[in-house]
């Protein structure tokens, strides 16, 4: 037996119990919320005993902030990572988002947790600085001039469509996609902004 397969003090745990605890956390709290997911739920749907669920987890609050840490450490790579697009297109693209897309699992945990202490609230605050470093990041590779002050106006719209589309039931992303691209465009001198009139295929839309 390995100490993964062991619980706190050398109890057995279930095997892959903690994994299926985190993946009835990421469906659960993402289609009901954190508030209104109880530990009975989860571990019914985890197919755990609430047991197992605290052998793994202390407490609901450290299965949240385990949920958050979890949910996307590559910080959108599949937008900022991709070689097929030129910087100010991949900026664009981390607009491309299905008016389906659940709200973002970091604005809603601290929507509902109200504490700023809570580890989860944290993990939500690092997430979000480390998104608008990478837009910053890639404004600086488009030429723009303030590159920081760009990636926070393109974060600050990112999460103002998520949250307007949540709550209109209406998709707010071509909106704020629009916005961002006169934004973008403004930043960036004429000379560094050669790619801007080449236009980025709607995925989905």
């Amino acid at each position: 037996m390995t100490e993964l397969e062991k619980g706190p003090k050398g109890r057995r745990r279930g095997r892959g119990a903690r994994e299926r605890i985190l993946s009835a956390s990421r469906q659960l709290f993402r289609e009901q919320g954190i508030n209104p997911t109880g530990m009975d739920q989860l571990c019914a749907v985890a197919q755990v005993s609430k047991r197992t669920a605290y052998q793994h987890f202390t407490s609901k609050d450290e299965l949240v902030a385990e949920y958050l840490r979890r949910f996307d450490p590559s910080v959108l790579s599949g937008v900022f990572d991709r070689t097929d697009l030129t910087p100010r297109e991949r900026l664009l693209a981390a607009f491309d988002v299905p008016a389906t897309t659940p709200l973002c699992p970091y604005i809603g945990a601290a929507v509902e947790l109200h504490d700023p202490e809570h580890p989860a609230s944290q993990y939500a605050r690092d997430y979000k600085k480390a998104v608008a470093a990478r837009l910053a990041e890639t404004a600086r590779e488009a030429g723009a001039a303030d590159p920081e002050q760009l990636g926070e106006q393109l974060a600050l719209l990112i999460d103002g469509a998520a949250a307007r589309t949540r709550v209109l039931n209406a998709d707010a992303f071509p909106t704020a996609a629009a916005i961002a691209a006169v934004l973008i465009d403004n930043a960036i001198p004429a000379t560094a902004g050669d790619d801007r009139r080449r236009e980025i295929p709607a995925a989905g839309r």
